[in-house]
């Protein structure tokens, strides 16, 4: 009886101590974690953001959902309305966390998180490959977390040889 019960102590103890490293893991990501609204500009104009970013999948990712608007302008009378779904993950071989982003109109981005700051407010991720774009470009995502209820993102984009220039600049707003 007495084996049993350590069994089950020890086995609650290696559980506990693996989600621990697990979750601290996860810790500069999870500022991320809720609903976010905002405004933004750059070349596509002046539009609204709806995001949101949820653990899925057992905790081993974030799903990012993301949804700008943009009201009619003269190049395009109907306006535009962007959507992309995007997953965090940790790569284990790379020893990095990884940003994979899917398009509405076909682009999928795959980011590797190159840098972040000390005290682990900005983040940037900057593009090993970009599907259907031609050969190339390059883009970079940088997020700055201004406090626990503002985030403001830059989005930047290279062509070929080129340097990066920003193609829109958004400040969200947590919801919850």
């Amino acid at each position: 009886m007495k084996k049993i019960a350590l069994l089950v102590l020890l086995s609650t103890t290696l559980t506990f101590a693996q989600t621990t490293k697990r979750d601290s893991l996860w810790l500069p990501m999870k500022q991320f974690l809720g609903t976010w609204h905002g405004e933004g500009g750059g070349e596509p104009g002046t539009g609204k953001y709806e995001r949101s970013y949820q653990f899925t999948l057992g905790n081993n990712f974030i799903e990012i959902r993301n949804k700008s608007i943009y009201p009619p302008t003269e190049k395009k009378p109907t306006g535009e309305v962007h959507e992309d779904i995007g997953y965090l993950s940790y790569d284990r071989g790379a020893r990095s966390f990884m940003l994979r982003q899917f398009h509405g109109e076909g682009f999928v981005n795959q980011f590797k998180l190159d840098s972040i700051s000390p005290d682990k407010r900005t983040m940037v991720f900057i593009t090993e490959a970009i599907e259907n774009i031609p050969k190339g470009w390059r883009a970079k995502e940088t997020y700055r977390f201004l406090n626990d209820g503002e985030l403001e993102e830059t989005f930047e984009l290279a062509p070929p040889a080129k340097d990066f220039s920003v193609y829109s600049k958004v400040k969200l707003i947590r919801k919850k």
